[in-house]
């Protein structure tokens, strides 16, 4: 390995003047980074298909930027800003719930100086003002309580600066449009201001501020209240931002052509839409209906799931975040769940990252993967779209609802621009079955898991050779279609870009994943033949895999084959997909381990995305060396079924530690790959998505892994193959553990080198085994 290095070395300069102009031509949909997210405190809240990024205070104020209130990817609220006598209150505190499910602010007033004076006429902390936000059916609430401590009677200016752009979430990313629709602005009574943009997809989209009690003053951007306060004296200020889409689609294609109508789908969801509620309320008494109804709904979400306390208490608060956010994250379809995948880049459906996600939480709530399975199967391809990269059985990457999308500027809308989803896609449905023996579910999406599989052996395999590879039809698609999908992601040894079509390396794994989990249910629903078929076909693939794809040279699988069947000879995290799906041969898997946590791999907290010292290695890159976290759990995975479990604890430590640093002990989308550093954390990504999905997934995967967790609904058996814990994990409890009709709450305990289980309830008749 060290000679393939020096060789890499060698060559990476002259290489670099070889590619070095290409690359300063940003590629499409490039996530411009004027600012980054890290710089300040940033808040998430979420609800349906809204989202609403904000700052420590609640407030939406830094541009250019992504703070805003969301819906439908676009922004319908730029600014919301909070000022006391015209200044901004000083910060005590700011929280997200445990649930996420609203903000809390404390804060008091600072050092008021009134009418010019010299002298200090209002001292700072004699006012608190507490602020509560959420978002809730197509509205964001806002309450603004002030409490005087005070001995004297003050009189207060309070005042509310707001504005609605309507830019596209792929404007604010940064991509430039010529045209834009009309906007227009009105205050519409003493306590409500409306905004109204008429774009040129010509859907209608509205915000409308409700206000109470009635300001003082009201003007299209900003409201005055003046607030009197006595001694010990207590009031609220409300602000309801009420967010619609006052047109149909006028412009949707053919159902034939794509699928069903994704968006339109989407729209179907319970409790996407704003519920007005009765004339004569009280903008208190609506803001408290409101705060009942979603704390009732997040109830509902998550009743029944399955948690886990440890001996760790920093380890027991990051997994209640995770356990948040991805509650948080789901949106309801009329299929079931589906996790949307990041805020705020990502806040939609994503193929790949809901597939993933679910796997991961599989046996936390199944009823992720229900949902995603039901959602993807409705939507799925029906005939040949070029411009959306869409073929028969192929399985959706995104959709979009803005502007942009609707009038094709980007091609988003329906787009499936995804080699991956696919078999991901059978894959999961092989996985849930065997947890849940959910017969109805695989019946019910059985047609288009056939599809998905004629797909693979047709349109996936472009020319014949038994692997599935891409190529974009679209000049507006993705160039690279696997989940590293930046346009420079795929490369050669010398640091050029991979010519198409190209064959991942994980993605040949995922389809062997994928026809032996098919030929399972295959087996099942009594189609004998097919599943025979089906098997010999995975084990062929694995011996052709092992033959095209190992490098003896590098020690590792080869990250891709290029349209010329060569190989991308660069060690990456890649490699470690193929533990995780089973098709590496197991004399090859110690020898790929080794190779993700030798020092060119791993960096102290995980596994890179792409080895130093290969050509296009950058530790601040998206994917040519930065870390991700949901990526390292499929490693931790991989490794795991290999029976490598010191190594993928060794990655749950990492990645246990790297949480200790981050904000509410949540786990980016991603960070950067520089090596660890004595006394110092790791260093963050500049525009990583927090929260997000599969990163919020990732804990339950690497304590599932490290576990050896295996739940088999066909033998009625939950099975801890030769567990073990990481070093900060003393024990772990599993409370309410779901196997079909069975519930379990479990005890794993560590002693020196030997893990222990026991039962502490059981309700049904599944069997707990222990399996050295």
């Amino acid at each position: 390995m060290a000679e393939s290095v020096t060789k890499v070395q060698a060559v990476t300069q002259a290489a670099l003047r070889g590619f070095q102009d290409a690359d300063e031509v940003l590629p499409p949909y490039h996530i411009e980074a004027q600012t980054s997210l890290t710089e300040r405190p940033l808040r998430s809240l979420k609800f349906g298909e809204s989202f609403a990024v904000l700052d420590a205070y609640g407030d939406i104020g830094m541009q250019p930027g992504p703070e805003g209130v969301y819906f439908q990817d676009t922004r319908y609220l730029s600014r919301l800003e909070l000022t006391i006598e015209d200044q901004r209150p000083l910060m005590l505190s700011s929280v997200m719930q445990d649930d996420n499910g609203a903000l809390s602010v404390d804060m008091t007033t600072p050092d008021i100086r009134l009418d010019g004076q010299d002298e200090i006429t209002i001292p700072r902390e004699v006012i608190a003002i507490e602020r509560t936000k959420f978002l809730f059916r197509g509205a964001c609430y806002d309450r603004i309580g002030l409490r005087s401590y005070d001995s004297r009677h003050r009189t207060l200016k309070i005042a509310v600066a707001f504005d609605a752009d309507y830019r596209d979430l792929f404007e604010v990313r940064g991509t430039d449009r010529q045209k834009r629709g009309k906007r227009a602005v009105q205050v519409a009574s003493g306590t409500e201001v409306q905004f109204r943009y008429v774009g040129l997809d010509e859907i209608v989209r509205t915000t409308s501020l409700h206000f109470g009690p009635e300001p003082k003053s009201l003007e299209p951007g900003r409201a005055v209240f003046e607030v009197s306060l006595p001694p010990g004296g207590r009031c609220s200020l409300f602000v309801r931002v009420v967010f619609e889409a006052h047109k149909a689609f006028t412009s949707a294609p053919a159902a034939d052509q794509v699928g069903e109508d994704a968006a339109a789908k989407l729209s179907l969801a319970a409790g996407s839409s704003h519920a007005k509620p009765p004339k004569g309320l009280s903008e208190g008494t609506i803001f408290a209906r409101a705060y009942r109804d979603t704390r009732r709904d997040q109830r509902a979400l998550t009743a029944g799931i399955t948690t886990i306390i440890s001996s760790n208490d920093q380890f027991n608060e990051g997994a209640c975040r995770a356990t948040a956010d991805l509650y948080m994250l789901a949106s309801r379809t009329p299929e079931g769940i589906y996790p949307f995948a990041g805020i705020p880049w990502y806040s939609t459906v994503f193929g790949r990252d809901g597939i993933i996600t679910a796997m991961m939480a599989l046996w936390i709530d199944p009823n992720f993967a229900k949902g995603v399975l039901g959602y993807l199967a409705a939507t799925q391809a029906k005939a040949v779209d070029p411009a959306a990269d869409a073929q028969p059985g192929k399985v959706l990457h995104e959709t979009r609802r803005g502007e942009m999308a609707m009038l094709g500027e980007v091609p988003f809308r329906h787009y499936y621009g995804t080699i991956d989803g696919t078999p991901l896609f059978v894959m999961l449905a092989w996985e849930y079955y065997s947890v849940t023996g959910d017969r109805e579910t695989i019946a019910k999406v059985w047609p288009a898991l056939e599809l998905a599989l004629a797909w693979m052996n047709t349109y996936g395999d472009r020319d014949g050779d038994g692997f599935v590879e891409y190529a974009r039809d679209t000049d507006k698609g993705l160039e690279n279609q696997g989940w590293k999908d930046s346009h420079d992601s795929i490369f050669h040894t010398d640091g050029h870009l991979a010519k198409g079509p190209i064959a991942l390396c994980e993605v040949q794994g995922y389809v062997y994943a994928a026809k032996n989990g098919m030929a399972k249910l295959a087996a099942m629903l009594g189609h004998d033949d097919l599943a025979q078929t089906l098997t010999e076909e995975a084990r062929s693939l694995r011996e052709k895999f092992d033959a095209a794809f190992w490098n003896e040279e590098i020690g590792t699988y080869a990250l891709a084959l290029d349209g010329e069947k060569r190989q991308c000879a660069v060690r990456s995290s890649n490699a470690g997909h193929a533990l995780f799906t089973g098709i590496a041969l197991p004399e090859r898997a110690a020898r790929v381990a080794e190779n993700l946590l030798s020092k060119d791999g791993f960096n102290g907290w995980g596994v890179r995305t792409i080895a130093r010292g290969e050509a296009r290695y950058n530790p601040m890159s998206y994917h040519n060396g930065s870390i991700w976290p949901h990526d390292n759990a499929m490693i931790a995975m991989g490794l795991a079924r290999y029976d490598l479990k010191p190594e993928a604890a060794r990655i749950f430590q990492g990645m246990f530690e790297t949480s200790l640093y981050q904000d509410a002990k949540r786990l980016p989308e991603l960070f950067c790959g520089f090596m660890r550093r004595r006394q110092r954390g790791p260093v963050s990504y500049p525009v990583a998505c927090s929260p997000q999905a599969w990163a919020a997934a990732a804990p339950f995967a690497f304590l599932a892994a490290c576990l050896g967790m295996e739940l088999d609904h066909g033998r009625n058996r939950v099975r801890f193959r030769n567990p073990i814990l990481p070093p900060f994990l003393d024990g772990i409890s599993i409370f309410n553990l779901k196997l079909g009709a069975s519930r379990l709450d479990l005890r794993l305990q560590r002693h020196e080198n030997d893990v222990t289980v026991s039962v502490l309830r059981r309700t049904g008749d599944a069997q707990v085994a222990m399996v050295k």
